[in-house]
């Protein structure tokens, strides 16, 4: 029997007003001139020159570097890194989603541990720990900063290179739910699918545990009921709060159980288009897991029971039952404003072979529950750009 590891961050803070802390907690973790990783949009935006100033209040010196990309590139790496070096930092604030924090964990493997960041894709393959690593969120659903993972794309190949790494878990998350008031209602649909897809995807993965199991499920509960309210109100701040809660318990599930088809042909849909993350997740989600039923209906069953979907349910088999969280599902993106298929997004079908062989390589196909053919990724992709569910 294989050991089972349980990966967290170290400190993990919470609340509205939280982030007037991070000039102790960079303090704590020793950094003295740190460099803010974040897109080009909060560079400029006050709630960075914010942050600024509560780490000089703790006599902590920073430096800004607004280079992260959505769907971070190992251009923007080397940029970041270039950075870093020219202004003599010694630690890094990532601030932002999910692209930010991703671009942040890149800079500081290739800081300490030399090469290029297409060095390390793929699972252990750091030699030394990063340098000191604070994130602070300002969306809801990636849970990248708490996260062992890394993604990145390779713009030579078009690929998002999956990275994974304990090293790279930031040492503190911050969470304040303040900083998403600002989110549109389109970026918090879908960050909130984005994490909806790490829980379920965690629920179903191979390495499933009963530690990762209740953070999935309560994570789905939440998200089930908060992600509707806080992309029908943006200020509605318990809904903003229940969805940090939310994202985070996703993030510890995929965390330790990983994820599957979802993200792996989401990668490519990123790497090939630019297209964002939590879009592709949520139009994959519900043809993945319709392909995953014959390996775990009986988990897609108590994925419908959690998100309070069971008077859809028939008195049938559970194949029937499980068909009708399908459905469920579908319903929900399309509730919160998620396109409705591939082909509205500009994807193009002359693709699907090239981008289902890379799939089918990528570090997150591993533990889905059921193994597939390149043809059936293909078929896949074909239904999710029909829109036939």
């Amino acid at each position: 029997m294989m050991s089972t590891y349980y990966y967290l961050p170290t400190r993990n803070v919470f609340g509205a007003g939280s982030v007037s802390e991070v000039g102790a907690l960079m303090d704590s973790l020793g950094g003295k001139r740190t460099m803010i990783v974040t897109d080009s949009f909060l560079a400029a935006h006050p709630m960075t020159a914010g942050i600024q100033e509560i780490l000089k209040k703790s006599g902590i010196e920073s430096a800004v570097f607004g280079g992260a990309e959505p769907n971070p590139k190992d251009t923007n790496v080397e940029a970041g890194l270039a950075f870093y070096q020219e202004h003599g930092c010694d630690s890094m604030i990532s601030l932002g989603g999910g692209s930010s924090h991703d671009c942040a964990k890149a800079i500081a493997i290739v800081a300490t541990n030399g090469g290029t960041i297409r060095d390390y894709e793929g699972v252990n393959k750091l030699h030394t720990d990063v340098p000191p690593l604070l994130a602070i969120n300002t969306t809801a659903g990636t849970a990248s900063e708490i996260t062992r993972f890394c993604i990145i794309t390779d713009t030579t190949r078009k690929v998002k290179m999956c990275i994974i790494d304990w090293r790279v878990t930031p040492k503190v998350a911050v969470n304040d739910a303040e900083l998403h008031k600002g989110m549109p209602a389109s970026l918090t649909a879908a960050t909130g699918m984005d994490a909806l897809t790490h829980a379920i995807e965690a629920y179903v993965s191979t390495d499933a545990n009963p530690l990762t199991d209740a953070a999935a499920l309560k994570a789905m509960e939440m998200i089930g009921h908060y992600l509707p309210k806080a992309v029908a109100n943006g200020d509605y701040m318990k809904a903003r709060d229940k969805m940090a809660y939310a994202q985070y318990l996703a993030g510890i599930a995929f965390n330790n159980a990983s994820l599957g088809y979802v993200h792996a042909m989401a990668h490519q849909l990123g790497g090939f288009y630019d297209l964002p993350h939590g879009v592709c997740n949520a139009l994959l989600l519900p043809y993945v897991e319709r392909f995953n039923i014959i390996g775990n209906y009986d988990r897609i069953v108590e994925i419908g029971q959690a998100m309070n979907m069971d008077e859809h349910f028939s008195t049938g088999l559970y194949s029937d039952k499980a068909m009708a969280v399908i459905g469920g599902i579908k319903r929900f993106a399309d509730f919160v404003g998620i396109p409705a298929n591939l082909k509205v997004l500009g994807v193009k079908p002359e693709d699907f072979e090239i981008m289902a062989e890379n799939a089918m390589k990528d570090a997150c196909a591993f533990t889905n529950p059921r193994k597939a053919k390149k043809e059936q990724i293909i078929e896949i992709y074909r239904q999710a750009y029909e829109g036939q569910l």
